[in-house]
């Protein structure tokens, strides 16, 4: 059962790291030929569940280690860094969800407002809260489980409290501040159709921008599916969890941990595979990547 888990992880912890990669790249050269600070948001959000996939290599070698009986301190340490990564990637993917938001609310004030220096510092204050929501168990003892001898894994490192306090305190806000934003966009879009609609009737609509509604629409769709795959990753694995630690007899963490964590690991893996279908540019910067590599291998 370990070697077939082991397998799993190393399986999707190789295709993790290879996607985000591949769409790092390609957003890097958008970045030199668009100059789209909000691109930088989404190229972090490749970086952190890049992140996610090393440090799940990390747990493979757990698996195909067994019987492997680690210090406490070690299975603290691996399952934070597994926890600061994971927090990155949904950080990010709050930012990417707040600057399609800002880009629809103030189209107009948008690069006025999202200057290099307001980006550099959200990033770095990203990476510093994912830091401290992973490492906290490592600053405050409190939070840490007596070991038991068994593998390195949240239930086996991390005292409920902790697990609680993550749980309550980042997914759900996180969740509820996903949804707040797109249904803003929709008030948004909808108004703008309204708008357009009103210009039509006053034969006006070949003064209104078209391209405009469009990008507002291809934003929202965007948004929405990152949305939709987060929640179907994540929401099982946190509602599970919270069940299993407020009565540890009501449902076996095993299930939570080999097969409701590997479907939130699924999103580090979906998220780049979405982005790089759904926006046409980085669809065509993969096609001149892979047709670049095409002619010098050829």
């Amino acid at each position: 059962a370990s070697s077939a888990l082991g397998a799993i992880l190393a399986v999707l912890a190789s295709l993790i790291i290879a996607a985000n990669v591949l769409v790092a790249i390609a957003l890097l050269c958008l970045i030199q030929k668009s100059g789209s600070k909000g691109l930088y948001f989404v190229l972090n959000l490749a970086v952190a569940d890049a992140m996610v996939g090393f440090t799940v290599l990390g747990l493979v070698m757990d698996e195909f280690s067994q019987p492997f009986y680690p210090p406490q301190i070690f299975c603290v340490l691996r399952m934070a860094f597994v926890t600061s990564s994971s927090a990155a990637s949904i950080l990010s993917l709050i930012l990417v969800a707040c600057d399609r938001h800002l880009a629809i609310r103030k189209p107009f004030h948008y690069f006025q407002l999202v200057t290099g220096l307001r980006v550099g510092v959200r990033l770095v204050g990203l990476w510093l809260v994912a830091a401290i929501i992973g490492f906290l168990p490592v600053l405050t003892p409190g939070f840490q489980k007596i070991s038991t001898g068994k593998k390195c894994s949240f239930f086996g490192v991390f005292h409920p409290t902790y697990m609680l306090t993550v749980f309550c305190v980042g997914f759900f806000p996180a969740l509820f501040l996903f949804i707040y934003l797109y249904c803003d966009m929709l008030k948004i879009a909808s108004v703008h159709v309204q708008h357009i609609r009103e210009m039509e009737h006053a034969g006006l609509a070949g003064d209104y921008p078209p391209s405009r509604t469009t990008s507002d629409m291809k934003a929202m769709r965007t948004v929405a599916v990152l949305i939709g795959c987060f929640t179907l990753s994540w929401l099982p694995f946190f509602i599970a969890s919270i069940v299993q630690t407020v009565c540890s007899e009501c449902f076996s963490y095993k299930v939570i941990e080999n097969y409701l964590w590997l479907l939130g690991l699924c999103n580090s893996l979906l998220n780049p595979l979405l982005y790089s279908y759904w926006q046409k540019d980085m669809r065509l910067q993969l096609s001149q990547l892979a047709a670049g590599v095409k002619r010098r291998v050829l």
